[in-house]
Protein backbone atom coordinates (compact mmCIF):
# COMPACT_ATOMS: atom_id res chain seq x y z
CA UNK A 1 0.00 0.00 0.00
CA UNK A 2 1.15 3.61 -0.51
CA UNK A 3 0.97 6.00 1.50
CA UNK A 4 -1.17 9.10 -0.07
CA UNK A 5 0.29 12.65 -0.49
CA UNK A 6 -2.27 13.76 2.40
CA UNK A 7 -1.08 10.83 4.67
CA UNK A 8 2.38 11.82 4.47
CA UNK A 9 1.27 15.17 5.56
CA UNK A 10 -0.28 14.45 7.69
CA UNK A 11 2.13 12.20 9.24
CA UNK A 12 4.75 15.07 8.79
CA UNK A 13 2.93 17.60 11.08
CA UNK A 14 1.55 14.99 13.63
CA UNK A 15 3.71 15.95 16.89
CA UNK A 16 3.10 12.55 18.06
CA UNK A 17 4.50 10.70 14.98
CA UNK A 18 4.23 7.13 16.54
CA UNK A 19 0.65 6.81 16.22
CA UNK A 20 -0.19 4.61 13.13
CA UNK A 21 -1.88 6.11 10.14
CA UNK A 22 -5.58 4.44 10.60
CA UNK A 23 -5.68 8.22 13.14
CA UNK A 24 -5.44 10.05 10.00
CA UNK A 25 -8.77 11.79 8.47
CA UNK A 26 -9.16 12.39 4.96
CA UNK A 27 -10.37 15.40 3.29
CA UNK A 28 -13.61 15.19 1.24
CA UNK A 29 -11.53 16.28 -1.81
CA UNK A 30 -8.74 13.99 -1.58
CA UNK A 31 -10.93 10.71 -0.88
CA UNK A 32 -13.30 11.29 -3.99
CA UNK A 33 -10.18 11.41 -5.52
CA UNK A 34 -9.15 8.39 -4.23
CA UNK A 35 -11.93 6.12 -5.54
CA UNK A 36 -10.18 4.25 -7.50
CA UNK A 37 -7.98 2.82 -5.41
CA UNK A 38 -8.32 -0.86 -4.24
CA UNK A 39 -11.00 -2.15 -2.26
CA UNK A 40 -8.76 -3.89 0.21
CA UNK A 41 -6.31 -1.15 0.16
CA UNK A 42 -9.46 0.99 1.37
CA UNK A 43 -10.10 -1.34 4.28
CA UNK A 44 -6.73 -1.27 5.29
CA UNK A 45 -7.29 2.51 5.70
CA UNK A 46 -10.26 2.30 7.94
CA UNK A 47 -9.48 -0.40 10.01
CA UNK A 48 -7.21 -0.38 12.41
CA UNK A 49 -4.05 -3.02 11.84
CA UNK A 50 -3.74 -5.29 14.46
CA UNK A 51 -0.48 -7.01 15.32
CA UNK A 52 -1.89 -8.27 19.12
CA UNK A 53 -1.86 -11.67 17.86
CA UNK A 54 0.42 -11.95 15.38
CA UNK A 55 3.93 -13.14 15.27
CA UNK A 56 7.29 -12.75 12.53
CA UNK A 57 5.89 -16.68 12.11
CA UNK A 58 3.06 -15.60 10.17
CA UNK A 59 5.16 -13.30 7.95
CA UNK A 60 6.85 -14.11 4.49
CA UNK A 61 7.74 -16.97 3.76
CA UNK A 62 4.31 -18.18 5.56
CA UNK A 63 1.93 -19.45 3.23
CA UNK A 64 -0.95 -17.01 2.42
CA UNK A 65 1.00 -13.69 4.39
CA UNK A 66 1.27 -11.52 1.87
CA UNK A 67 -1.03 -9.23 2.78
CA UNK A 68 0.04 -9.50 6.68
CA UNK A 69 3.60 -8.45 5.35
CA UNK A 70 2.54 -6.03 3.69
CA UNK A 71 0.28 -4.47 6.20
CA UNK A 72 3.21 -4.44 8.86
CA UNK A 73 6.05 -3.19 6.45
CA UNK A 74 3.33 -0.37 6.17
CA UNK A 75 3.30 0.21 9.81
CA UNK A 76 7.20 -0.41 9.91
CA UNK A 77 7.27 2.58 7.11
CA UNK A 78 5.01 4.75 8.88
CA UNK A 79 6.94 4.92 12.15
CA UNK A 80 9.71 5.56 10.07
CA UNK A 81 8.55 8.25 8.00
CA UNK A 82 7.16 10.17 10.86
CA UNK A 83 10.95 9.68 12.64
CA UNK A 84 12.28 11.58 9.49
CA UNK A 85 9.60 14.22 9.32
CA UNK A 86 10.14 14.82 13.05
CA UNK A 87 13.80 15.30 12.06
CA UNK A 88 13.18 18.58 10.07
CA UNK A 89 11.09 20.26 12.85
CA UNK A 90 13.24 22.55 14.48
CA UNK A 91 10.58 22.18 17.69
CA UNK A 92 11.60 18.95 18.32
CA UNK A 93 13.83 17.45 20.60
CA UNK A 94 17.61 16.58 19.17
CA UNK A 95 18.11 13.66 21.86
CA UNK A 96 15.39 12.32 24.80
CA UNK A 97 18.70 11.37 27.04
CA UNK A 98 18.51 8.96 29.48
CA UNK A 99 21.50 7.68 31.47
CA UNK A 100 22.75 4.00 30.39
CA UNK A 101 21.25 2.14 33.86
CA UNK A 102 17.63 3.89 33.21
CA UNK A 103 18.03 1.98 29.44
CA UNK A 104 19.14 -0.55 31.14
CA UNK A 105 16.48 -1.09 33.69
CA UNK A 106 14.12 -0.16 30.67
CA UNK A 107 11.45 2.88 30.04
CA UNK A 108 7.78 2.88 29.79
CA UNK A 109 7.46 -0.47 28.14
CA UNK A 110 10.78 -0.37 26.12
CA UNK A 111 12.82 -3.01 27.32
CA UNK A 112 16.48 -4.54 25.98
CA UNK A 113 16.37 -7.88 27.30
CA UNK A 114 15.87 -10.49 25.10
CA UNK A 115 13.01 -13.16 25.86
CA UNK A 116 12.86 -17.50 25.94
CA UNK A 117 9.79 -17.16 23.71
CA UNK A 118 9.00 -14.54 20.91
CA UNK A 119 6.75 -11.42 21.01
CA UNK A 120 3.92 -10.46 18.93
CA UNK A 121 4.19 -7.93 16.11
CA UNK A 122 3.05 -5.38 17.81
CA UNK A 123 5.79 -5.19 20.50
CA UNK A 124 8.11 -5.54 17.70
CA UNK A 125 6.58 -2.15 16.34
CA UNK A 126 6.76 -0.63 19.67
CA UNK A 127 9.96 -1.59 20.11
CA UNK A 128 11.05 -0.07 16.64
CA UNK A 129 9.41 3.02 17.57
CA UNK A 130 10.97 3.36 21.14
CA UNK A 131 14.50 2.49 19.73
CA UNK A 132 13.90 5.95 17.54
CA UNK A 133 13.00 7.63 20.26
CA UNK A 134 15.29 7.16 22.46
CA UNK A 135 18.12 7.39 20.09
CA UNK A 136 19.70 10.66 19.00
CA UNK A 137 18.47 12.34 15.90
CA UNK A 138 21.55 12.43 13.86
CA UNK A 139 19.63 14.39 10.92
CA UNK A 140 18.13 17.03 13.33
CA UNK A 141 19.44 20.52 11.70
CA UNK A 142 20.56 21.02 15.11
CA UNK A 143 22.57 18.25 15.52
CA UNK A 144 26.85 19.47 15.40
CA UNK A 145 28.25 16.77 17.33
CA UNK A 146 29.99 14.85 14.81
CA UNK A 147 31.53 15.11 11.59
CA UNK A 148 28.81 12.75 10.13
CA UNK A 149 25.21 14.26 9.99
CA UNK A 150 21.93 14.90 8.02
CA UNK A 151 19.74 12.52 6.77
CA UNK A 152 19.81 12.14 2.80
CA UNK A 153 16.50 10.88 2.12
CA UNK A 154 17.72 8.81 -1.63
CA UNK A 155 20.71 7.91 0.66
CA UNK A 156 18.05 6.29 2.85
CA UNK A 157 16.43 5.08 0.27
CA UNK A 158 19.22 3.64 -1.47
CA UNK A 159 20.45 1.99 2.20
CA UNK A 160 16.63 0.45 1.88
CA UNK A 161 17.51 -0.75 -1.18
CA UNK A 162 20.44 -2.47 0.02
CA UNK A 163 19.63 -3.98 2.78
CA UNK A 164 16.24 -5.60 1.08
CA UNK A 165 19.02 -7.30 -1.70
CA UNK A 166 20.68 -8.83 1.16
CA UNK A 167 24.19 -9.58 -0.73
CA UNK A 168 27.56 -9.73 -0.39
CA UNK A 169 30.37 -7.99 -2.26
CA UNK A 170 33.37 -10.95 -3.00
CA UNK A 171 32.47 -11.87 -6.34
CA UNK A 172 30.13 -10.95 -9.30
CA UNK A 173 27.88 -14.17 -9.39
CA UNK A 174 26.34 -12.85 -5.89
CA UNK A 175 26.43 -8.99 -6.37
CA UNK A 176 26.98 -8.11 -10.49
CA UNK A 177 25.12 -5.23 -10.19
CA UNK A 178 26.32 -3.77 -7.21
CA UNK A 179 30.37 -4.79 -7.68
CA UNK A 180 29.94 -3.13 -11.48
CA UNK A 181 28.61 0.19 -9.34
CA UNK A 182 31.37 -0.27 -6.71
CA UNK A 183 34.25 0.20 -9.77
CA UNK A 184 31.80 2.67 -11.32
CA UNK A 185 32.46 4.99 -8.28
CA UNK A 186 35.85 3.68 -7.55
CA UNK A 187 37.21 5.10 -11.29
CA UNK A 188 35.07 8.27 -10.42
CA UNK A 189 36.91 9.25 -7.22
CA UNK A 190 40.08 8.05 -8.59
CA UNK A 191 39.57 11.03 -11.66
CA UNK A 192 38.91 13.06 -9.07
CA UNK A 193 41.72 12.86 -6.80
CA UNK A 194 43.54 13.89 -10.38
CA UNK A 195 44.90 9.95 -11.47
CA UNK A 196 45.10 8.94 -15.00
CA UNK A 197 42.70 6.19 -16.09
CA UNK A 198 45.58 3.65 -16.22
CA UNK A 199 46.13 4.41 -12.47
CA UNK A 200 43.74 3.48 -9.47
CA UNK A 201 42.40 0.99 -7.64
CA UNK A 202 40.36 0.66 -4.62
CA UNK A 203 37.85 -0.39 -2.51
CA UNK A 204 34.70 0.22 0.01
CA UNK A 205 35.59 -0.54 3.53
CA UNK A 206 33.97 0.01 7.16
CA UNK A 207 35.14 3.33 8.08
CA UNK A 208 38.09 5.76 7.54
CA UNK A 209 40.39 3.66 10.52
CA UNK A 210 39.74 0.47 8.11
CA UNK A 211 40.71 2.37 5.24
CA UNK A 212 44.05 4.03 6.78
CA UNK A 213 44.62 0.65 8.00
CA UNK A 214 44.44 -0.62 4.22
CA UNK A 215 46.76 1.99 3.31
CA UNK A 216 49.51 1.08 5.46
CA UNK A 217 48.51 -2.43 4.69
CA UNK A 218 49.64 -2.27 1.42
CA UNK A 219 52.36 0.57 1.66
CA UNK A 220 54.20 -2.10 4.28
CA UNK A 221 53.91 -5.15 1.45
CA UNK A 222 54.92 -2.57 -1.38
CA UNK A 223 57.99 -2.23 0.53
CA UNK A 224 58.26 -5.54 1.84
CA UNK A 225 56.29 -8.18 -0.10
CA UNK A 226 57.47 -11.19 1.90
CA UNK A 227 56.12 -9.61 4.98
CA UNK A 228 52.63 -11.77 3.71
CA UNK A 229 54.25 -15.20 4.51
CA UNK A 230 57.42 -14.77 6.47
CA UNK A 231 55.67 -11.96 8.99
CA UNK A 232 57.17 -8.97 10.85
CA UNK A 233 60.42 -11.22 11.92
CA UNK A 234 61.71 -10.78 8.35
CA UNK A 235 61.71 -6.91 8.09
CA UNK A 236 63.83 -4.30 9.91
CA UNK A 237 62.35 -2.15 12.04
CA UNK A 238 59.50 0.23 10.82
CA UNK A 239 58.73 3.96 11.15
CA UNK A 240 55.80 5.70 10.43
CA UNK A 241 54.63 9.35 10.26
CA UNK A 242 51.62 11.48 11.08
CA UNK A 243 51.09 15.29 12.46
CA UNK A 244 50.33 15.37 16.19
CA UNK A 245 46.53 16.64 14.64
CA UNK A 246 46.21 13.41 13.22
CA UNK A 247 43.76 10.97 13.45
CA UNK A 248 44.29 8.08 15.78
CA UNK A 249 43.55 5.57 13.62
CA UNK A 250 47.48 5.96 12.59
CA UNK A 251 48.53 4.65 15.35
CA UNK A 252 46.07 2.07 16.05
CA UNK A 253 46.65 0.50 12.59
CA UNK A 254 50.47 0.21 13.67
CA UNK A 255 49.63 -1.47 17.00
CA UNK A 256 47.30 -3.94 14.91
CA UNK A 257 49.76 -4.86 11.94
CA UNK A 258 52.57 -5.33 14.64
CA UNK A 259 54.92 -2.79 14.01
CA UNK A 260 54.03 -0.77 17.71
CA UNK A 261 52.47 2.31 18.14
CA UNK A 262 55.73 4.02 19.73
CA UNK A 263 57.56 3.81 16.37
CA UNK A 264 54.63 6.53 14.84
CA UNK A 265 56.45 9.39 15.28
CA UNK A 266 53.68 12.16 15.66
CA UNK A 267 55.11 15.17 13.73
CA UNK A 268 54.67 18.87 14.65
CA UNK A 269 52.12 21.17 13.51
CA UNK A 270 51.85 24.85 13.29
CA UNK A 271 49.04 27.08 15.13
CA UNK A 272 46.50 26.05 12.32
CA UNK A 273 47.36 22.53 12.63
CA UNK A 274 49.15 21.97 9.63
CA UNK A 275 51.75 19.57 9.43
CA UNK A 276 55.54 21.66 9.26
CA UNK A 277 57.47 19.72 6.33
CA UNK A 278 61.03 20.65 7.77
CA UNK A 279 59.92 18.79 10.85
CA UNK A 280 58.80 15.86 9.00
CA UNK A 281 62.33 15.70 7.55
CA UNK A 282 63.71 15.88 10.99
CA UNK A 283 61.62 13.05 12.43
CA UNK A 284 62.95 10.79 9.35
CA UNK A 285 66.35 11.57 10.12
CA UNK A 286 65.53 11.32 13.84
CA UNK A 287 63.74 7.90 13.02
CA UNK A 288 66.95 6.82 10.99
CA UNK A 289 69.29 7.83 13.90
CA UNK A 290 67.75 5.21 16.05
CA UNK A 291 68.22 2.21 13.86
CA UNK A 292 64.25 2.53 12.73
CA UNK A 293 63.52 2.49 8.81
CA UNK A 294 61.05 4.67 7.52
CA UNK A 295 58.36 3.91 5.07
CA UNK A 296 55.34 5.55 5.05
CA UNK A 297 53.64 8.80 5.51
CA UNK A 298 50.46 10.15 6.67
CA UNK A 299 49.41 13.77 5.19
CA UNK A 300 45.95 14.69 6.67
CA UNK A 301 43.31 16.68 4.42
CA UNK A 302 40.80 18.00 6.69
CA UNK A 303 41.80 17.31 10.44
CA UNK A 304 39.11 15.94 12.90
CA UNK A 305 39.36 19.15 15.36
CA UNK A 306 40.83 22.35 13.46
CA UNK A 307 39.95 21.22 9.83
CA UNK A 308 43.34 21.94 8.99
CA UNK A 309 44.95 20.50 5.26
CA UNK A 310 48.43 19.82 5.50
CA UNK A 311 50.52 21.01 2.58
CA UNK A 312 50.71 17.89 0.65
CA UNK A 313 52.61 19.23 -1.99
CA UNK A 314 55.85 19.71 0.00
CA UNK A 315 54.71 16.53 2.01
CA UNK A 316 55.26 15.24 -1.54
CA UNK A 317 58.67 16.50 -2.22
CA UNK A 318 59.73 15.20 1.06
CA UNK A 319 58.67 11.34 0.73
CA UNK A 320 59.93 11.49 -3.01
CA UNK A 321 63.61 12.81 -1.76
CA UNK A 322 63.13 9.65 0.57
CA UNK A 323 61.35 7.00 -1.29
CA UNK A 324 58.44 7.24 1.34
CA UNK A 325 54.89 6.24 0.46
CA UNK A 326 52.79 9.31 0.72
CA UNK A 327 49.01 8.22 2.03
CA UNK A 328 46.12 11.75 2.28
CA UNK A 329 43.71 10.37 4.90
CA UNK A 330 41.03 12.68 3.62
CA UNK A 331 38.06 10.97 5.03
CA UNK A 332 36.93 14.75 6.37
CA UNK A 333 38.61 16.67 3.62
CA UNK A 334 37.72 14.28 0.14
CA UNK A 335 34.65 16.10 0.12
CA UNK A 336 36.11 19.29 -0.92
CA UNK A 337 37.39 17.58 -4.11
CA UNK A 338 33.86 18.18 -5.32
CA UNK A 339 33.37 21.90 -5.03
CA UNK A 340 34.96 23.71 -7.69
CA UNK A 341 35.67 26.96 -4.86
CA UNK A 342 36.86 24.81 -2.50
CA UNK A 343 39.51 21.94 -3.85
CA UNK A 344 42.22 23.95 -4.47
CA UNK A 345 42.77 23.33 -0.83
CA UNK A 346 43.24 19.68 -1.65
CA UNK A 347 46.51 20.22 -3.54
CA UNK A 348 48.62 17.95 -4.17
CA UNK A 349 46.45 15.25 -3.38
CA UNK A 350 46.88 13.79 -6.92
CA UNK A 351 50.49 12.70 -5.73
CA UNK A 352 49.54 10.45 -3.13
CA UNK A 353 50.27 6.96 -3.24
CA UNK A 354 47.07 6.01 -1.89
CA UNK A 355 44.01 8.16 -0.55
CA UNK A 356 41.46 7.81 2.34
CA UNK A 357 37.72 9.25 1.36
CA UNK A 358 34.71 9.30 3.77
CA UNK A 359 31.14 10.02 1.67
CA UNK A 360 29.42 9.69 4.69
CA UNK A 361 30.79 12.75 5.99
CA UNK A 362 30.95 15.77 4.18
CA UNK A 363 29.25 14.31 1.22
CA UNK A 364 26.07 13.58 3.70
CA UNK A 365 25.84 9.44 2.68
CA UNK A 366 24.17 7.55 5.43
CA UNK A 367 26.77 5.48 7.66
CA UNK A 368 28.95 3.42 6.59
CA UNK A 369 30.35 4.83 3.45
CA UNK A 370 34.71 5.06 3.25
CA UNK A 371 36.87 3.97 0.44
CA UNK A 372 40.38 3.36 -0.05
CA UNK A 373 41.86 4.43 -2.85
CA UNK A 374 45.14 3.19 -3.85
CA UNK A 375 46.99 4.57 -7.12
CA UNK A 376 49.27 1.80 -8.10
CA UNK A 377 46.44 -0.91 -9.89
CA UNK A 378 46.60 -4.24 -8.36
CA UNK A 379 48.51 -4.08 -5.20
CA UNK A 380 45.55 -4.21 -3.19
CA UNK A 381 44.82 -8.23 -4.77
CA UNK A 382 48.32 -8.72 -4.52
CA UNK A 383 48.98 -7.99 -0.68
CA UNK A 384 45.64 -9.60 0.45
CA UNK A 385 44.25 -12.40 -1.98
CA UNK A 386 44.53 -15.70 -0.67
CA UNK A 387 42.28 -17.55 -3.75
CA UNK A 388 40.23 -19.19 -1.62
CA UNK A 389 38.33 -22.14 -3.69
CA UNK A 390 35.50 -22.24 -2.42
CA UNK A 391 35.05 -17.92 -3.80
CA UNK A 392 37.33 -17.43 -6.34
CA UNK A 393 37.30 -20.41 -9.05
CA UNK A 394 39.12 -19.51 -12.00
CA UNK A 395 37.10 -21.05 -14.16
CA UNK A 396 33.37 -19.59 -13.61
CA UNK A 397 31.47 -18.42 -16.77
CA UNK A 398 32.60 -14.34 -16.60
CA UNK A 399 35.32 -12.43 -16.16
CA UNK A 400 36.63 -13.47 -12.90
CA UNK A 401 38.78 -10.37 -12.86
CA UNK A 402 35.42 -8.92 -11.44
CA UNK A 403 35.51 -11.09 -8.54
CA UNK A 404 36.95 -8.37 -6.27
CA UNK A 405 36.35 -9.66 -2.67
CA UNK A 406 40.05 -11.11 -2.28
CA UNK A 407 40.97 -7.60 -3.16
CA UNK A 408 39.77 -7.31 1.09
CA UNK A 409 41.25 -8.73 4.17
CA UNK A 410 37.12 -9.40 5.24
CA UNK A 411 35.67 -12.50 3.75
CA UNK A 412 31.81 -11.10 3.79
CA UNK A 413 31.23 -7.63 2.78
CA UNK A 414 28.36 -4.89 3.39
CA UNK A 415 27.63 -3.05 0.25
CA UNK A 416 28.45 0.36 1.42
CA UNK A 417 28.40 1.52 -2.81
CA UNK A 418 24.32 1.53 -4.01
CA UNK A 419 23.55 4.69 -1.63
CA UNK A 420 26.46 6.11 -2.74
CA UNK A 421 25.55 5.71 -6.57
CA UNK A 422 21.81 6.58 -5.94
CA UNK A 423 22.53 9.59 -4.30
CA UNK A 424 25.24 10.80 -7.31
CA UNK A 425 22.65 9.74 -9.74
CA UNK A 426 20.05 12.09 -7.62
CA UNK A 427 22.79 15.23 -7.14
CA UNK A 428 25.05 15.11 -10.08
CA UNK A 429 28.65 16.39 -8.94
CA UNK A 430 27.36 19.39 -9.16
CA UNK A 431 24.80 19.18 -6.64
CA UNK A 432 27.65 17.52 -4.21
CA UNK A 433 29.46 20.61 -4.97
CA UNK A 434 27.12 22.86 -3.64
CA UNK A 435 26.07 20.88 -0.69
CA UNK A 436 29.85 21.12 -0.09
CA UNK A 437 29.81 25.10 -0.26
CA UNK A 438 26.38 25.35 1.86
CA UNK A 439 28.18 23.57 4.64
CA UNK A 440 31.35 25.97 4.27
CA UNK A 441 29.16 29.00 4.25
CA UNK A 442 27.41 28.23 7.22
CA UNK A 443 31.09 27.91 8.88
CA UNK A 444 32.21 31.41 7.95
CA UNK A 445 29.03 32.68 9.16
CA UNK A 446 29.39 30.68 12.86
CA UNK A 447 32.92 32.42 12.69
CA UNK A 448 32.01 35.97 11.76
CA UNK A 449 28.84 35.73 14.31
CA UNK A 450 31.57 34.81 17.51
CA UNK A 451 33.78 37.62 16.30
CA UNK A 452 31.05 40.40 16.95
CA UNK A 453 30.51 38.58 20.54
CA UNK A 454 31.80 39.65 23.31
CA UNK A 455 30.54 36.54 25.61
CA UNK A 456 32.82 34.03 23.20
CA UNK A 457 36.59 33.58 22.07
CA UNK A 458 37.80 31.94 18.86
CA UNK A 459 40.56 29.40 19.22
CA UNK A 460 41.68 30.01 15.94
CA UNK A 461 41.83 34.04 14.72
CA UNK A 462 41.95 32.25 11.12
CA UNK A 463 39.20 31.81 8.88
CA UNK A 464 38.09 28.33 9.24
CA UNK A 465 39.77 26.49 5.70
CA UNK A 466 36.89 23.48 6.36
CA UNK A 467 33.84 23.63 8.50
CA UNK A 468 35.46 22.90 11.83
CA UNK A 469 35.02 26.08 14.17
CA UNK A 470 36.67 26.19 17.30
CA UNK A 471 35.88 28.19 20.22
CA UNK A 472 35.25 29.03 23.91
CA UNK A 473 32.26 30.02 25.98
CA UNK A 474 33.13 33.07 28.33
CA UNK A 475 30.32 32.97 30.91
CA UNK A 476 30.16 36.36 32.84
CA UNK A 477 32.06 35.62 35.90
CA UNK A 478 35.23 34.76 33.98
CA UNK A 479 35.40 37.69 32.04
CA UNK A 480 36.87 39.99 33.99
CA UNK A 481 40.19 37.35 34.94
CA UNK A 482 43.13 37.58 33.26
CA UNK A 483 44.40 34.85 31.54
CA UNK A 484 46.59 32.42 33.38
CA UNK A 485 46.46 29.03 34.89
CA UNK A 486 42.98 30.04 37.19
CA UNK A 487 41.02 30.99 34.52
CA UNK A 488 41.98 28.64 32.30
CA UNK A 489 41.21 26.01 35.44
CA UNK A 490 37.70 27.43 35.35
CA UNK A 491 37.27 27.49 31.70
CA UNK A 492 38.50 23.80 31.29
CA UNK A 493 34.50 23.15 33.20
CA UNK A 494 32.96 25.19 31.62
CA UNK A 495 32.03 23.24 28.41
CA UNK A 496 31.33 19.69 30.05
CA UNK A 497 28.81 21.39 32.43
CA UNK A 498 26.84 23.23 29.20
CA UNK A 499 26.74 19.99 27.57
CA UNK A 500 25.36 18.10 30.10
CA UNK A 501 22.64 20.90 30.54
CA UNK A 502 22.17 20.61 26.89
CA UNK A 503 22.14 17.24 26.58
CA UNK A 504 19.45 16.88 29.41
CA UNK A 505 17.40 19.59 28.01
CA UNK A 506 17.93 18.09 24.23
CA UNK A 507 17.48 20.99 22.34
CA UNK A 508 20.89 21.06 20.17
CA UNK A 509 24.07 18.77 20.55
CA UNK A 510 28.04 19.91 20.10
CA UNK A 511 30.84 18.78 20.62
CA UNK A 512 33.99 19.74 23.32
CA UNK A 513 37.39 18.50 23.64
CA UNK A 514 41.16 19.82 24.93
CA UNK A 515 43.90 20.26 22.67
CA UNK A 516 47.66 20.49 23.30
CA UNK A 517 48.01 23.06 25.90
CA UNK A 518 44.54 24.59 25.54
CA UNK A 519 41.75 23.90 27.55
CA UNK A 520 38.46 22.47 26.93
CA UNK A 521 36.79 24.15 23.93
CA UNK A 522 33.29 23.46 21.97
CA UNK A 523 33.70 22.35 17.95
CA UNK A 524 31.01 22.57 15.61
CA UNK A 525 31.25 20.96 12.29
CA UNK A 526 28.66 21.09 9.32
CA UNK A 527 27.97 18.36 6.97
CA UNK A 528 24.03 18.95 7.10
CA UNK A 529 22.61 20.80 4.71
CA UNK A 530 19.62 21.48 5.91
CA UNK A 531 21.16 23.39 8.98
CA UNK A 532 20.48 27.03 8.13
CA UNK A 533 21.72 30.47 9.72
CA UNK A 534 18.84 30.36 12.37
CA UNK A 535 19.93 27.50 13.76
CA UNK A 536 23.52 28.71 14.13
CA UNK A 537 22.10 31.47 15.68
CA UNK A 538 20.25 29.15 18.21
CA UNK A 539 23.18 27.60 19.05
CA UNK A 540 25.19 30.85 20.16
CA UNK A 541 22.07 31.83 22.04
CA UNK A 542 21.54 28.11 24.06
CA UNK A 543 25.15 28.23 24.65
CA UNK A 544 25.12 31.27 26.61
CA UNK A 545 21.70 31.02 28.39
CA UNK A 546 22.89 27.49 29.52
CA UNK A 547 26.11 28.86 30.45
CA UNK A 548 25.47 32.13 32.05
CA UNK A 549 25.37 30.90 35.86
CA UNK A 550 28.54 29.25 35.15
Amino acid sequence: MLITHTELTLICIDMDFLQLPDRILEQPAVRDKQQADSAGVRDRKQTPADFSSIYSKDLLPASGSEEVTRGFMQELVNILMGYICKSNQRSSKVLDFHHPHQLMEGLEGFSLNLPEQPETLEQILVDCRDTLKYGVSTGHPRFFNQLSSGLDVIGLAGEWLTSTANTNMFTFEVSPVFILMEEILLKKMQSIVGWSEEEGDGIFCPGGTISNLYSILVARYHFYPEVKIRGMGALPQLALFTSEHSHYSVKKSAAVLGMGSENVFMVKCDERGKMIPAELETSILTAEQKGLVPFYVNATAGTTVYGAFDPLNAIADVCHRHTLWMHVDAAWGGGLLMSDRHRIKLQGIERAWSVTWNPHKMMGVPLQCSAILVKKRGLLQKCNELGAEYLFQTDKPYDVSYDTGDKSIQCGRHVDAFKLWLMWKAKGSEGFGSQVNKCLENAEYLYDQLQRRADFELVLRHKPEHSNVCFWYIPPSLRGLPHGPDRDSRLHQVAPQIKGRMMEKGSVLIGYQPLGDKVNFFRCVFSNPATQQEDIDFLLDEIAWLGLDL
